[in-house]
């Protein structure tokens, strides 16, 4: 029997090793992409057993580095599920955003989720298969980040095109848009700002931010034939924060009653 195979780019990150580690529940194996080799094979020790998570080196943003990931993942088994969630942001806002910082993020952020998945397009025609991309509230609203949030915001569009055009051949495309995500690196600012989660929870709803898992199991279930009837979405994964804010509390005084 043909295995079914996760892949997930990005794996060696706080987020994408919470993501591989879910969908280990429903595959057999998960094949986890990262460029950083030293942080890739610590990933996968963490999970436990080599058979089911299989490391691949690739640099997502390099056509022919995913061409040759393409075809190790075929030697393993049928894609059924491909999650886009190598990411990352450079500057804060649109000021200090030159032409190369723009080129970067959106390689990395849009071009590549496209090149990988046109490389395993075949293999999720196969299968039916399902692509869960990971999109930001960034691409949905303005928080900072120019040129990660307009990448974010086209991933989301990509995510709706792979639906329509794709959904012929039984694929499903959806996303996943998380907000602030407790990850290693919001740790490394708490040791510089101790009250840095405090004072950025009261911006959701629910006072709290997402974990990892939070995210991880938003994937699982998008990836799941519990949603075999959604595809196009972009699913907020935010506590919140794109639902919108109340007011603060203040205190009325005379004038408030005319």
């Amino acid at each position: 029997m043909v295995k079914s195979i996760a892949v997930v780019t990005g794996a060696a990150g706080d987020i994408g090793l919470a993501i591989s580690s879910r969908l280990a529940d429903s595959h057999d194996s998960v094949a986890l992409i990262d460029m950083d080799a030293t942080a890739l094979q610590k990933a996968v020790a963490s999970l436990g057993s080599a058979d089911r998570f299989i490391p691949i080196v690739c640099d997502v943003t390099d056509a022919n580095s995913v061409a040759e990931m393409a075809k190790e993942i075929v030697t393993l088994g049928l894609v059924h599920t491909l999650v886009n969630n190598a990411g990352a942001a450079r500057a804060v806002c649109l000021h200090d955003t030159d032409q190369a910082i723009w080129q970067a993020d959106s390689a990395l952020n849009l071009e590549a989720p496209f090149i990988v998945f046109r490389a395993l397009e075949e293999s999720l025609k196969a299968s039916k298969g399902s692509v869960v991309n990971i999109a930001s509230v960034n691409g949905m609203a303005v928080f900072g980040h120019p040129a990660y949030s307009a990448a974010k915001a086209g991933l989301i569009h990509l995510t709706k095109l792979i639906a329509v055009e794709y959904g012929k051949f039984g694929i499903r495309a959806n996303a996943v848009a998380p907000g602030t995500v407790r990850t290693q690196a919001w740790e490394a600012r708490a040791k510089a700002n101790p009250q840095v989660f405090e004072e950025v929870k009261r911006w959701y709803a629910l006072q709290r931010i997402a974990t990892a898992e939070d995210v991880a199991n938003a994937v699982f279930f998008l990836a799941s034939d519990q949603a075999r009837a959604i595809t196009g979405t972009c699913l907020p994964v935010d506590c919140g924060l794109t639902a919108g804010q109340t007011e603060p509390a203040r205190t009325f005084s005379q004038s408030d009653h005319y």
